[in-house]
């Protein structure tokens, strides 16, 4: 693919990415920012369709399926992640259009409708040309960065529309201070009740829970040139950004990081220690109160509704402790004005220097590096804003 005659490095780029520099500095006149998210039904109709989509390649017969299913049957067939995005698009947009940008946010998903290619083609018959995708996710992994550029790169394959639009990709936004301030803002929260309640603060501990994902995943996770060591990037950006969370909430109570959602056979390893049997621990321990803080989710959808909500919540109540959990970011005007800034950063080609990162590890790269999150298990696919594989 070229761009003006050029050979491209990062495929389907802007002629400030294309090249491969690890971040943008040139300014670029993006037509309109695409936001990309994971998708979920919004019917008992849709639920097994849906399922089918997540694990499609995997030759997963529905019976099996169906046990999933009822997570969502459990909620009337809904997530609440396509209306989390409904409403975070308006909310960007109108904080764009507050900051005089007159930049429209469309959105599309990788497992439901509406689908990403139905938001590119949408961009297209708008007359967009030069986009900058936005994924609902924000730490480095597989399925929470690279998966999302093989997203935009199958899109542009089925429109037909490579050689007509350009992508980029804002950075992972793991230690952006609005990404981190919501969190803060929960567990200050959530401390001062269980205190108000009666609870020493001796006698609380934190839980810093994501997805969990295999572990030869994780250890992938990140740039190759680079040692995260155990757990990869995945699990060093996740640790890193529990310190900040635990500063800034001026806490002396003792953490963990916690894993959640796993799905794998029992034979392949998966990254740990399991939330559920990190709190049936806590007991013994004199551990009276637990509040758990959904560090890996920008919103709420099944994973917090039903492994957080539901699951761990009973294991809480069934081993005679108090449990809180903290709300996700979704669309606090932090996380709002956060992602408006990521965007902005990539309008005006902020140097590094200018760029908030609340921990070492950042600010994240805008352009992946080689071989950056390879799934163990399908290798490298076509993707956009990274340099090959």
């Amino acid at each position: 693919m070229t761009n003006n005659g050029a050979q491209l490095a990062v495929v389907a780029a802007t002629e400030a990415a294309a090249s491969g520099p690890e971040h943008v500095t040139s300014p670029v006149a993006y037509d309109a920012v695409v936001l990309a998210g994971f998708g979920g039904p919004e019917g008992q109709d849709d639920v097994i369709p849906f399922l089918r989509n997540v694990t499609r390649g995997r030759g997963i017969p529905d019976e099996r399926l169906e046990e999933v299913a009822h997570h969502y049957r459990h909620f009337g067939g809904v997530s609440p992640i396509n209306k989390q995005n409904r409403v975070l698009r308006a909310a960007l947009e109108a904080e764009l259009t507050a900051r005089g940008l007159e930049l429209p946010v469309l959105w599309g998903n990788r497992n439901w409708e509406p689908y990403l290619a139905d938001a590119l083609r949408a961009a297209h018959e708008r007359g967009f040309r030069t986009l900058l995708g936005l994924a609902t996710s924000a730490y480095s992994s597989y399925s929470s960065c690279r998966q999302y550029r093989e997203d935009f790169a199958a899109a542009l394959d089925t429109t037909g529309l490579g050689s007509e639009l350009r992508i980029d990709k804002v950075r992972q936004f793991f230690d952006h201070p609005g990404f981190v301030e919501p969190f803060v803002d929960g567990l200050r929260t959530a401390i001062a009740d269980l205190v108000e309640r009666g609870f020493g603060e001796d006698a609380i501990r934190i839980l810093f829970s994501t997805h969990s994902i295999p572990t030869a995943d994780a250890d992938r996770s990140g740039p190759r040139d680079r040692d995260f060591g155990e757990g990869g990037a995945y699990a060093a950006q996740h640790r890193a950004v529990a310190e900040v969370v635990v500063r800034e909430a001026g806490t002396d109570i003792p953490w963990q990081l916690v894993y959640q959602s796993r799905s794998g056979p029992p034979t392949q390893p998966w990254l740990e220690p399991d939330v559920n049997e990190v709190i049936a621990g806590f007991a013994e321990a004199g551990v009276q109160a637990v509040v758990i803080v959904p560090l890996g989710f920008v919103s709420d959808h099944m994973e917090v509704l039903w492994d957080l909500d539901t699951e761990a919540t009973e294991v809480a109540q069934q081993h005679g402790l108090v449990a809180i959990r903290t709300p996700t970011p979704g669309t606090h005007p932090a996380y709002v004005r956060g992602l408006a800034d990521l965007v902005v950063e990539r309008l005006r080609g902020t140097p590094v220097a200018e760029r908030p990162a609340l921990t070492e590890l950042g600010p994240w790269y805008d352009v992946c590096r080689p071989g950056c999150c390879e799934n163990a298990r399908l290798g490298f696919r076509p993707a956009i804003a990274g340099l090959a594989p």
